[in-house]
């Protein structure tokens, strides 16, 4: 049976525990209320009962956290190492030397509110994603019981609205049909329209080389990056996740642009579709073509966007077309659906909407043809 003890304003438990006959109780406080000690000497007893001992040895979250991307995260791209890099600085700041076990949902939520201050609420939901993956692990070895990131609130300023970062339907037709009627298309304006009907984020466009183009069945095979800021890897790299290694169909419009752009000009040594011989990283900018972006939306009186969020107005064309959210996902090489529902979690609700009513006229009309049936 525990003892607990009040020391000055918090509480201790006192768990009994022998090892080869000699007796080494396990003590631990800190705790705000008896209750609170209370549960917790009932969770270490019943770890007792299974033969399990507490690992309650206190382990600084930041350096838990530190060796766990070591140990965890190592076939994951410069760019995504340096989001995870990021988050393990911004812990160290405020969890320097903290026992992971000293940490609890009231401290952590105090956490986020802080970053959230000072942050767009993305960035606090990437922070507190990555995190979670660790304190997940933590609980799994027995470190710690409770997931304090659980239920937390995602608190952070307000960034642009996901469904301001992508182009409308009509405003998509706008631009398909803009980019196919100019006389003096540039390299960077099939870059967009590659962007636009593919979806394709903007490091695997520019890594892509004539042989990932398969006109005889109108499909790209995308396998591979390339670096095109000084945070990524040198030339070619791996995609995103394992799941972006993918081959997709693409319309017969978009390819015969790219088989007439082939045969009319000639190969680089790197084999690069966007090469560009001037540039530092030898492909077409990403600021370059925001700004042809930006000036072809202008002349069309629409509001610019992003080339990342012409991969946004791809995805949310397709949803509202009918397109099965999950070949969706799988189009885009998100690592998993749940990705694709949170990005696109607005035109999902406008769809769920319209698929109530479809649903309640298919139940409405089988009951029509039914009374007709009876009736002849």
């Amino acid at each position: 049976m525990a003892s607990i003890q009040k020391r000055g304003k918090t509480y201790q438990y006192t768990v009994s525990h022998v090892v080869n006959g000699k007796q080494k109780p396990i003590r631990k406080g800190g705790f705000r209320t008896k209750k609170e000690a209370q549960i917790a000497a009932t969770e270490v007893e019943a770890e007792l009962l299974k033969g399990t001992t507490p690992n309650l040895k206190p382990v600084p979250f930041d350096e838990y956290l530190e060796n766990w991307l070591k140990l965890y995260k190592t076939d994951i791209n410069s760019n995504t190492l340096a989001r995870y890099n990021d988050t393990l600085r911004t812990v160290k700041d405020r969890f320097g030397g903290i026992p992971i076990q000293n940490i609890n949902k009231r401290s952590y939520q105090a956490f986020l509110n802080e970053y959230g201050q000072t942050h767009a609420k993305e960035s606090t939901r990437k922070l507190n994603t990555h995190i979670r993956a660790c304190v997940k692990e933590a609980i799994d070895e027995g470190l710690i019981r409770v997931d304090f990131t659980r239920g937390a609130t995602l608190t952070g300023k307000t960034g642009k609205k996901s469904e301001d970062k992508h182009l409308g339907y009509q405003e998509s037709q706008l631009l398909l049909k803009a980019i196919h009627d100019l006389d003096n298309k540039t390299l960077t304006h099939e870059l967009l329209l590659l962007g636009l009907t593919s979806g394709i984020r903007f490091a695997e466009i520019v890594g892509l080389t004539r042989n990932d183009f398969n006109f005889a069945n109108n499909t790209i095979n995308i396998n591979k990056s390339w670096g095109y800021t000084k945070k990524m890897h040198e030339g070619f790299g791996p995609t995103k996740n394992e799941q972006s290694v993918r081959v997709i169909k693409m319309d017969k419009e978009t390819m015969d642009v790219f088989k007439n752009l082939f045969d009319t000009t000639l190969d680089n040594i790197h084999g690069l579709v966007f090469f560009s011989p001037s540039s530092k990283y030898k492909v077409i900018s990403n600021g370059n073509a925001n700004k042809v972006l930006e000036n072809l939306l202008k002349k069309l009186n629409i509001d610019p966007i992003s080339v990342h969020g012409l991969r946004h107005t791809h995805a949310s064309v397709l949803l509202y077309e009918g397109v099965s959210v999950y070949y969706v996902s799988k189009r885009l090489g998100h690592g998993d659906i749940e990705t694709t529902l949170n990005t696109y979690s607005h035109v999902v609700k406008e769809l769920e909407e319209r698929d109530q009513m479809k649903s309640v006229s298919v139940f409405e009309r089988m009951l029509e043809k039914t009374v007709k049936v009876m009736k002849i």
